[in-house]
C-alpha cells in the first residue's frame, strides 16, 4: 500500500488520527516504539467533548460500557466540585477509563479500518524532502525508510518529529511537582472519588479496576525546581498519612511516578509537510485530566483537513487552519492548568481563604460553575470562521434530534460534511442548490420538520453545514435560496484564502 501519511506515536491521539484518515480512505502507517500498549495509564478520564468526538463516528459504546460515570469534575481540587448536570450534551459526566483501555479500543478500530499499525518501530529521523517526507525507522527486523506525503508527530512531549522539524517548544520549566501511585488499599475510603486539600497537601483517590486505587499527592515539598529522584512507596505512604491521617492500608504498587507543571506549546503545529498533535504540541500540569482529551480533539480537527488535502479536495489554506484553530486551545489549556496549580499550591491559611472564597463564588453563581464545567469538558471551544457572522458558525453542533428516529451525530458517522435543510427553504432540493458551494463529497439531509424546539439558537435556522468534526461551518436563517447560496459561497471561498482564524473559548453557543 502506498503511504500517504505516517503517524509517529500510537497513543490515543495517533490512533484516533489514523481512524479518521482511514475513514476517508487515506493510506496510513502508525509507528510506535513500544511493542505493546503501556499498561500504566497516566490518563484516567474522558470528558464530554471527547466522548462526543467518538460518538460522531459511532465509536463510543465500548468506551462507555467499560468506564465509570462521575457527574462532576474538579477545578483545583476545590471542595465544591463542578456540576456537569447543566451541560448541553448527551454525556454530562466524567468517564473514568484507563488510558490503556482507550488506546486498545482505538487501535482496534484503526486496524479494522485498514491502518498499518507497527509496534516496536522507533523513528530516528524525519525530514521533509520537497514533495514528500522521509521517515527513518529502526524496525523489529532492522532499519528502513518510509516516504509519505505528510508526517504527523503524536509522539509525546519528547517528540522526535518535533525535534527533527526544528519546531520550538516554548514555555516554562517546572516549579511544582506531584506524585502518584497505583496501589492496593486494604481500607479504602467510600465513594467514587475522594479529594482533600489541607495546608499539609492535596490528596486525591480514584478507584481503578482489580481492587486498585490511583493516589495523587501534591504537597509543600513539591514546590521546587529540582528533581528529587524516583518516587518510592514509603515516600508516598508517609505523605498520604500526613494529609489524611492514614495510609488506607496501601501496598503492592504497580506504578509509582512523579509529574510536573512544566508548560510548553509548540510554536507551530504545522511546518510544511510535518504536523504535530497531542503532547507533541503541548505539555502542561495534568490538572482535571484534560491532556488526552485535548490531544484527541487535535486529531479530530486535523484528520478531515489532512484527508481533504491528501485527496486533492482542499488547498493548503485549509490545512493551515489546523494550527490557527488548535494552537490557541493549547495555550488556553496551559493557562487554566497553571491557574489551578497556583490555587492548589498556596499551602497556608491565606491559601485556605482563597479556596473558600472561590468555592463560594462558584456555588453562588451557577453561570460560573457552567463556564468552568464547559471549559473542563471541552464544550467551550468555538472557532471564529472568516466571513461567517451567524451566531452558530464555528460552534459545536449538539446532537440535535432531527426526526423521530435520527439524531445529528448519526449522520456524521462516515466522516463527511453534512448539509442540513431544516425545511424552511422555498426550494425542496437545497442540497442540489448548494452543491457548487460545498466541498464534495458531502451528505445531505432534509429535516422533516423544523428543528430546535428545545434549543432556541437553532429554531430559526434554514440551512447549515456541519463539518466532519462536528462544528458548524456555516448557517443561515434566510428562507430565500439565493441568500443561503451566498452564505455558502463565502464560506467555501474562506477555506481557500490565507486568512487567520482565531479561537474563542466561550459558553456553548447552542
Amino acid at each position: 500500500m502506498e503511504t500517504s501519511v505516517v503517524i509517529v506515536g500510537g497513543g490515543p491521539t495517533g490512533m484516533w488520527l489514523a481512524c479518521e484518515l482511514r475513514l476517508a480512505g487515506v493510506p496510513t502507517v502508525v509507528l510506535e516504539q513500544d511493542r505493546a500498549i503501556d499498561p500504566y495509564s497516566r490518563a484516567l478520564t474522558l470528558h464530554a467533548r471527547t466522548i462526543e468526538t467518538f460518538a460522531l463516528r459511532g465509536a463510543h459504546q465500548e468506551l462507555l460500557a467499560g468506564g465509570g460515570r462521575i457527574p462532576s469534575g474538579h477545578f483545583a481540587v476545590l471542595d465544591d466540585r463542578l456540576d456537569f448536570a447543566g451541560l448541553d450534551t448527551d454525556f454530562p459526566y466524567t468517564l473514568t477509563i484507563p488510558q490503556a483501555r482507550t488506546t486498545e479500543l482505538l487501535q482496534r478500530r484503526a486496524v479494522s479500518l485498514g491502518a498499518d499499525v507497527r509496534r516496536g518501530h522507533r523513528v530516528t529521523d524525519c525530514v521533509e524532502t520537497g514533495e514528500t517526507v522521509t521517515v527513518s525507522v529502526d524496525g523489529r527486523d532492522g532499519a528502513y525508510v518510509l516516504e509519505a506525503a505528510y508526517a504527523v508527530g503524536c509522539d509525546g512531549t519528547r517528540s522526535t518529529v518535533r525535534r527533527c522539524a526544528g519546531i520550538a517548544f516554548e514555555g516554562t520549566r517546572f516549579t511544582a511537582l506531584g506524585a502518584l501511585g497505583d496501589v492496593v488499599l486494604d481500607a479504602p475510603p467510600p465513594g467514587p472519588v475522594t479529594s482533600e486539600w489541607t495546608v499539609r497537601g492535596t490528596l486525591m483517590l480514584v478507584p481503578l479496576s482489580g481492587g486498585r486505587h490511583r493516589i495523587v499527592v501534591h504537597s509543600p515539598e513539591d514546590l521546587r525546581e529540582d528533581w528529587p529522584g524516583e518516587l518510592t512507596l514509603e515516600e508516598l505512604r508517609e505523605r498520604v498519612r500526613r494529609i489524611a491521617g492514614t495510609d488506607y492500608g496501601m501496598h503492592s504498587p504497580s506504578w509509582l511516578s512523579r509529574y510536573s507543571n512544566t508548560s510548553r506549546v509548540a510554536r507551530h503545529y504545522r511546518k510544511g509537510r510535518i504536523l504535530l498533535a497531542g503532547d507533541a504540541a503541548h505539555q502542561h500540569m495534568p490538572m482535571g485530566g484534560v491532556g488526552l482529551n485535548v490531544g484527541v480533539q487535535d486529531a479530530m480537527n486535523l484528520g478531515w483537513k489532512l484527508a481533504a488535502r491528501v485527496r486533492g479536495r482542499a488547498s493548503d489554506a485549509l490545512l493551515d487552519t489546523y494550527h490557527l484553530e488548535r494552537h490557541p486551545v493549547g495555550e488556553d489549556t496551559i493557562e487554566h492548568t497553571q491557574a489551578q496549580t497556583a490555587i492548589m499550591s498556596v499551602f497556608s491559611p491565606q491559601g485556605a481563604a482563597l479556596r473558600s472564597l472561590l468555592g463560594k463564588l462558584i456555588a453562588e453563581r451557577p453561570q460560573l460553575n457552567d463556564a468552568l464545567a464547559q471549559r473542563l469538558s471541552g464544550l467551550a471551544v468555538a472557532y471564529t470562521l472568516p466571513g461567517q457572522h451567524h451566531p452558530l458558525a464555528g460552534g459545536r453542533a449538539p446532537n440535535l434530534k432531527l426526526s423521530d428516529t435520527e439524531h445529528l451525530f448519526d449522520l456524521l458517522a462516515d466522516g463527511r460534511p453534512l448539509l442540513i435543510d431544516f425545511g424552511r427553504l422555498d426550494r425542496v432540493d437545497a442540497g442540489g442548490l448548494l452543491s457548487d458551494h460545498v466541498a464534495a463529497p458531502f451528505n445531505r439531509y432534509r429535516c422533516p420538520r423544523p428543528a430546535g424546539q428545545s434549543r432556541p439558537a437553532w429554531a430559526g435556522v434554514s440551512a447549515a453545514l456541519i463539518r466532519p468534526d462536528g462544528y458548524v461551518a456555516w448557517a443561515s436563517d434566510d428562507t430565500d435560496p439565493a441568500a443561503v447560496t451566498t452564505v455558502a459561497a463565502s464560506a467555501v471561498a474562506a477555506l481557500h484564502a490565507p486568512q487567520p482564524a482565531l479561537v474563542q473559548l466561550e459558553g456553548n453557543p447552542a
